[in-house]
């Protein structure tokens, strides 16, 4: 069997495992693959603690790491969803905010273990990359003033 060629590795404080079961029975196509035990001590545990968890989020194939305190996730990396519809956009976000998250600005929010996620209506990336400039102006300026992405306001501000 070929190995993937790249994942997205991602530092946890001991909690790799339990985020990756929050992602995978938050979205589509997305498991818990494999835990793997440490076989030795290592700075932040002990021998048979998790020292990292293989997971797939929406078909992104990723590595927890349980590395220890210190290492804190920032805005530079992202997981942006692309959403339909303004009831798998609240599914989403709840999910997240509601479980130990927090809301940022303009669709932005942040899950319990630091990491951030961009739950994105398509009506909304549409409206912005659309032909229209006008259009993009208005969806984008009433981006702007919301924390979690209301659909019907991004196609109210492309109406005019």
């Amino acid at each position: 069997m070929t190995p993937t060629k790249a994942k997205i590795c991602l530092w946890y404080d001991g909690d790799a495992e339990e985020a990756a079961r929050f992602y995978a029975e938050t979205f589509p196509d997305s498991s818990l693959d494999a835990v793997h035990l440490a076989p030795a001590d290592f700075p932040s545990g002990k021998k048979g603690d998790v020292l990292t968890v293989e997971f797939t989020v929406l078909g992104i194939p990723c590595v927890g790491l349980n590395g220890g305190p210190g290492v804190e996730h920032n805005w530079a990396f992202s997981f942006q969803i692309a959403t339909v519809d303004q009831v798998e956009t609240d599914r989403y976000w709840n999910a997240i905010v509601n479980n130990g998250g927090e809301e940022s600005q303009c669709g932005w929010c942040k899950d319990k273990w630091g990491l951030n996620w961009q739950i994105t209506p398509t009506a909304l990336t549409d409206a912005i990359k659309g032909s229209d400039i006008s259009a993009a102006k208005c969806a984008f300026e009433a981006m702007m003033q919301m924390t979690k992405i209301d659909v019907s306001q991004i196609e109210a501000a492309v109406r005019g």
